[in-house]
């Protein structure tokens, strides 16, 4: 055997069906698309449609709703706070806030804030400003000698507007003056 004589096996490759090409090809004509009619027809798209009766998506109920007012949190746990300090990730000394937090790669999203869960020991003094804490996070902290800080966190959409609405008050008093 040589190296030029290497060959499939018979039907390993199968060539593509050229639609529309003549009686004898077997698909010629109309392409294996039937006769006439909208599926017939290029660009068309009838997904899901059941000629006029009522959808399956349309019979089945409705369920569930998203709520517009929920906040989103990073939610992060006190034992990954230890574990990240015992690892270096975080210095014991500092303030941990959501940048810290974020670059330790502990709070991922959370366009709310940060808010500290219980799970997990805490042993080192570590102090804290977050959106929210739970209970348990709380006396976990503030048992290992920590403080904790509660901010509010104000959105970037709202920042905007409240900064829109400042400019225009001051241009008015100063027309007036």
């Amino acid at each position: 055997m040589k190296l030029n004589d290497l060959r499939d096996n018979k039907g390993a490759r199968k060539a593509r069906v050229r639609v529309g090409r003549g009686i004898g090809s077997g698909v010629g004509k109309t392409g294996g698309r039937g006769q006439k009619g909208q599926k017939s027809r290029s660009g068309v798209s009838v997904w899901g449609f059941e000629g006029g009766q009522m959808p399956l998506h349309m019979r089945l109920p409705k369920r569930g709703f998203n709520n517009i007012f929920a906040k989103d949190y990073a939610e992060v746990n006190v034992g990954a706070i230890q574990k990240a300090i015992d690892a270096g990730k975080i210095e014991a000394g500092a303030v941990l806030d959501h940048g810290a937090l974020k670059a330790a790669g502990l709070a991922r999203g959370g366009k709310d804030g940060v808010r500290l869960l219980g799970k997990g020991e805490l042993k080192t003094k570590v102090s804290v400003k977050v959106a929210g804490i739970s209970a348990g996070a709380r006396q976990a902290i503030e048992g290992a000698g920590g403080s904790v800080e509660l901010i509010e966190v104000v959105p970037a959409a709202e920042k905007a507007a409240a900064k829109k609405g400042k400019g225009k008050s001051k241009s008015r008093a100063g027309a007036e003056a």
